[in-house]
């Protein structure tokens, strides 16, 4: 289907009329003006396309770099998107921006109908949802040029099945850039090339343990861990996490010793702890006494705000006890469906064979792009300019919730990532608030949902990484309306 485009009449008002030196206003801030307050009145739905710059420029009579500079300026803000084919009304400006302007009095479905009057969004789409990455500034060109390399080189070897465990161009670019980048100690043959680190985990959950072992999991902690021991009738232990990170006693050492261990240790999720070094030595040599396997998922490490990067556990320790998995699902995006597994190097060698017998070798062209894409630089060069924009909208959304809801508000997990988490007090029902987020726009978690037992912690799980800055202040703005008048 073609993206809308407004009618003359629409277009009329709203583009081309003139612009005007007031001693205000310069003719790009007022051009700004004028199409963020189209779009949000929903004027401009989602997915429009706009007249071309030169074409605008004559309309308005202005000279062309206004027009580019102000599309630059929006498009940075996140309301528009620019492509090869133009510039278009993002698909994520409306919600938000559009929640922020309805009255919390007025009734949740004119509120919903407001949102989806143009455009029907996926809660995937929605502004504050955690772990999505800033897509529209996923570097296409660049992409492009890697994808035309690989289909230029003789593609018909590369349309039939690969080594089952990931095309070895992609494991030796991967085990040098995690060498230097994360501290990972590892040769390309330890690596698998997975189909996101979901699959990863059911793997090491398949392969390493047998039906009625013990696997603990964070509480509260990622719920596909959980989902993946689950499926495998492993028996779930929840281990509490503190502000150090996975927090075992000595009782659950001896009385539900685990084959499996799943843990965040760079960037807990979703509290955003940080595992101490003494706290991983002691998790390593406990692990190692009773012959566990720990899974470090390193899901966001690669974005860090603070200090120096912090290293992976899997390289503290020659020989650890440790499977370290990740995906390029943030770093990218999510529909590459590519992740990856490095495993002890006596561990990749016995089980190679199981491998072979489990996997397929597939994606091969998308695992070959991101060979000549890793070896290019773009890949670091991408994740560099996405460490700049993720700290700011960051600091935009820790200064919006502040400035909304107090100074001394409570936030968890700003040294890295994609998520702030806000804490709330216990007698708030944040899966209901959630619930009315979601009505408005929204599509922030619950953090209760991630929690175990009977006294779970309350809060909200806001993701910036998809979020443009205008967003970001609506939600909070937004999120304060709510609590002040409890949902």
């Amino acid at each position: 289907m073609d993206p809308p485009v407004p009618d003359k009449g629409s277009t009329s008002t709203l583009l081309a009329a003139p612009l005007v030196l007031n001693g205000g206003d310069t003719l790009q801030q007022q051009l700004c003006q004028r199409i963020k307050r189209a779009i949000l009145a929903g004027q401009l739905p989602a997915g429009t396309r706009l007249p071309a710059t030169r074409q605008l420029a004559q309309d308005l009579q202005v000279s062309r770099n206004t027009v580019i500079n102000a599309w630059t300026q929006l498009q940075a803000e996140g309301y528009l998107i620019s492509d090869r084919q133009g510039s278009r009304v993002s698909p994520i400006a409306l919600p938000a921006s559009a929640a922020a302007d309805v009255s919390s009095e007025a009734p949740v479905a004119d509120r919903v109908a407001l949102l989806h009057s143009s455009h029907r969004y996926s809660r995937e789409e929605m502004p504050l949802r955690a772990g999505v990455p800033a897509l529209t500034h996923f570097p296409f060109a660049a992409w492009r040029r890697a994808l035309n390399r690989v289909l230029n080189d003789t593609p018909q070897r590369l349309l039939g099945y690969g080594d089952p465990l990931g095309e070895m161009a992609l494991r030796a670019a991967l085990a040098q850039h995690l060498s230097l980048t994360r501290g990972v100690r590892c040769q390309p043959q330890q690596i698998v090339i997975t189909e996101g680190a979901q699959q990863a985990l059911s793997l090491c959950v398949t392969l390493l343990s047998n039906p009625g072992d013990v696997g603990w999991v964070e509480d509260p902690g990622y719920r596909g861990a959980k989902a993946a021991m689950l499926a495998g009738n492993l028996r779930v232990q929840p281990v509490a996490v503190d502000a150090q990170g996975l927090a075992p006693d000595a009782r659950l050492w001896q009385h539900a010793a685990p084959r499996l261990i799943y843990c965040s240790p760079t960037h807990q999720y979703p509290t955003g702890a940080v595992m101490s070094a003494a706290r991983r030595l002691a998790l390593l040599a406990k692990a190692q006494a009773h012959q566990a396997w720990i899974i470090e998922d390193d899901y966001d490490g690669d974005f860090r705000y603070v200090g120096e990067p912090i290293g992976a556990m899997q390289g503290m320790t020659p020989g650890a006890p440790v499977i370290y998995i990740g995906s390029f699902s943030k770093t990218l995006f999510p529909a590459l469906r590519l992740g990856f597994m490095v495993l002890p190097a006596t561990l990749a060698a016995s089980l190679r064979p199981a491998l072979h017998e489990l996997l397929r070798g597939g994606n091969r062209l998308e695992q070959q792009a991101l060979a000549a894409f890793i070896a290019s630089g773009d890949f670091t060069r991408h994740l560099s300019k996405m460490r700049r924009l993720y700290r700011q909208r960051q600091q935009t959304l820790r200064q919006a919730l502040q400035e909304t809801l107090g100074a001394q508000v409570a936030l968890l997990g700003g040294e890295c990532g994609m998520h702030l988490v806000l804490r709330l007090a216990d007698e708030i029902d944040d899966a209901a608030l959630a619930a009315r987020l979601w009505q408005a726009g929204y599509a922030p978690a619950a953090l209760s949902g991630y929690c175990a037992g009977d006294a779970p912690l309350r809060g909200l799980v806001l993701g910036y990484g998809n979020t443009s800055n205008a967003q970001l202040q609506a939600g909070a703005r937004q999120i304060g309306r709510l609590l002040a008048g409890r949902y």
